[in-house]
């Protein structure tokens, strides 16, 4: 993976200081390690880090070939595919990355390119000839690429932090962005970059800036229609895309592993990585005395650590076993914000934070289960009809709770139950839909709408920053977009299959996992049970209040702040591993945020 920034000016960029290219390549060096890469001409300046995967002695970017040069963050997993049919057309290629392979497709197919593709990616083109810049983001949203227009100029970047460097653009946060981070948070509305007029590229959305300006436009959707498929032919076609999907992302040129948790997902991947390479590293994470502190809930009905053990054995791992302190989650918290560019999911995000650098001592990539909760029905607000019922965010039901903590000069801004009820219906008018379904059937493929456009793209986001923070690539079979396409189409009595969450998928790799691994009920990411973390993070947010200095008082309320801390009322925040810690835990995260990026809150 790599990071990627640019300004495009069409009528002649303005000069720069002599250093200040430099500056925006160090910000990105954490994502890119390896090479980094310099194009300019009168209107455009496109700048590139990159993280060696594929063909590390070539595919150096920017990359120029003829007219057009690109800055790519990604990998594609049809690469070869698409190599044999251009060549079929008569390209010639020069190296083996698929970096050439992207950018002639591009200058094969220009703007239905995008469609092509099967992996994740962003990534940027300039065409001298026809001056105008292109710009595409993959369909699941995995690789982030963010932007902004001040006046006639348009800038880019993988990251907030980058962006942020072009004097052009200031660190202001007005009301629609603080409604974003209290009301939706550690969400975000799809395309916004919380900062004052900065926007992320849509996941499925390509662009193109000239002489009109910029227009975004969408290459990818999810669409309803028939499954004509039997039970026994949707598994059979279902462990045939996972696996090809699996099979795909093995590919690579440095050392290479998997996130093991003993659960479902994790271990069909970690299973079919180890058949296909013979051994494979497999990479935990528990808290230490997490054994004496754990307690079972709804949500998390029992810990990782004999599963893994199971799966370990099943397979013959290497396994690697990371344990945290809670001294070292909580100090993660400030360096996770830091890697975010936003307050984010507190220890959960710290956590992979301090995995993914313990993991890249050992491996430059890894292949995680992300997806598959959200396409196969794992979460529990799938499963209780109670919930599912619910007239909006089915993770995020605590809007009045959250509001209590706002300043009145906030929340005359609108009404925050307003404001978050629009965005659920707004994603909800857009659902494709086959007319004649059944109101299960309606409700379910909402559902998954929802966890993709939503959930998800919070644990993408995560996923994401914290590993590549540690420069390590993170792999999502499960995002594969031909299995959310067909999984879309598939019925929920399929998915449901003998009741279980993630039924199908089950059925489906029956015959590869041990049968505790299958029989084990779902359990989300583990975090700390510690009353330790709690009693520091209460702590250091008493610090954070003391006196009248904290960035936080221009739009929270001191006393409810206070009040939080020191008990727990288990009360989520944002799905269920938020609770009062965590939400503690998001307002230290929020105060960093807003000194560290120096933000100018305007109301």
């Amino acid at each position: 993976m790599c990071g990627i920034a640019g300004e495009i000016r069409l009528k002649g960029l303005a000069p720069r200081p002599e250093h200040f290219y430099g500056q925006i390549l160090r910000s990105m060096e954490r994502r890119g390690p390896d090479q980094e890469g310099l194009f300019t001409d009168p209107c455009c300046t496109l700048l590139h880090r990159r993280l060696c995967v594929i063909d590390p002695e070539h595919g150096q970017q920017p990359m120029t070939i003829g007219p057009c040069t690109i800055a790519y963050n990604g990998e594609l997993y049809n690469a070869e595919d698409l190599r044999n049919e251009l060549e079929s057309l008569g390209e010639h290629f020069t190296t083996h990355s698929d970096t050439e392979v992207l950018l002639r497709a591009y200058l094969r197919w220009g703007a239905g390119t995008p469609e092509r593709l099967n992996g994740i990616f962003s990534f940027a083109v300039w065409d001298a000839r026809n001056q105008n810049l292109f710009l595409a983001r993959d369909p699941m949203g995995v690789k982030p690429l963010f932007y902004a227009l001040r006046g006639d100029t348009l800038f880019f970047a993988s990251e907030l932090k980058t962006l942020l460097l072009f004097p052009e653009i200031r660190p202001e946060v007005d009301a629609r962005g603080l409604y974003d981070l209290m009301f939706l948070g550690p969400g975000r509305t799809p395309g916004c970059g919380v900062f004052r007029n900065v926007y992320e590229v849509l996941p499925g959305y390509m662009g193109i800036f000239d002489e009109r300006g910029l227009t975004m436009t969408p290459y990818w959707s999810l669409r309803d229609g028939p499954c004509e498929d039997s039970f026994e032919a949707c598994v059979e076609h279902t462990r045939f895309l996972v696996e090809d999907a699996i099979r795909r992302q093995l590919v690579s040129d440095v050392p290479l592993g998997t996130f093991l948790s003993g659960g479902l997902d994790s271990s069909i991947i970690s299973a079919v990585a180890a058949r296909e390479m013979g051994r494979v590293d497999t990479f935990s994470v528990d808290y230490r005395d997490n054994d004496r502190y754990f307690r079972s809930t709804k949500f998390q009905p029992n810990s990782d650590s004999y599963f893994i053990g199971v799966m370990e054995e099943a397979i013959h791992a290497g396994g690697h076993h990371i344990i945290l302190d809670t001294d070292a989650l909580v100090s993660g918290l400030l360096e996770a914000a830091e890697a975010r560019d936003l307050p984010g999911m507190a220890d959960v995000d710290s956590s992979m934070l301090l995995l993914s650098r313990a993991v890249r001592e050992h491996v430059t990539v890894i292949l995680s289960g992300e997806c598959a909760d959200e396409i196969f029905g794992g979460y529990p607000w799938y499963r209780d009809p109670e919930i599912r019922a619910i007239n909006g965010f089915p993770w995020a039901q605590t809007t009045h709770y959250r509001a209590s903590f706002a300043r009145q000069e906030l929340l005359d801004w609108e009404d925050p139950e307003e404001f978050v009820r629009r965005r659920y219906e707004e994603t909800l008018s857009s659902v494709d839909l086959t007319p004649g379904l059944t109101p299960l059937e309606q409700r379910m493929k909402e559902m998954m709408v929802l966890n993709l456009r939503w959930f998800m793209q919070t644990l993408l986001d995560r996923k994401d920053r914290m590993s590549m923070w540690s420069g390590l690539e993170i792999r999502v079979p499960f995002c594969d977009k031909r299995i959310v396409e067909y999984l879309y189409r598939v019925p929920w009595s399929y998915k449901d299959y003998r009741g279980r969450e993630k039924g199908l998928l089950r059925y489906a790799f029956r015959d590869l996992l041990p049968a505790e691994i299958t029989a084990r009920k779902k359990s989300p990411y583990p975090k700390t049970w510690n009353p330790d973390y709690m009693a520091a993070v209460s702590d250091l947010l008493r610090q954070e209040l003391q006196g009248t200095n904290s960035p936080l008082l221009a739009f929270l309320k001191k006393d409810a702040l206070l009040a939080l801390c020191g008990e727990d009322r288990s009360l989520p925040w944002y799905g269920q591993l938020m609770t009062t810690p965590q939400t503690i835990a998001y307002f230290l995260q929020m105060a960093h945020w807003l000194r560290a990026r120096n933000v100018s809150v305007i109301l």
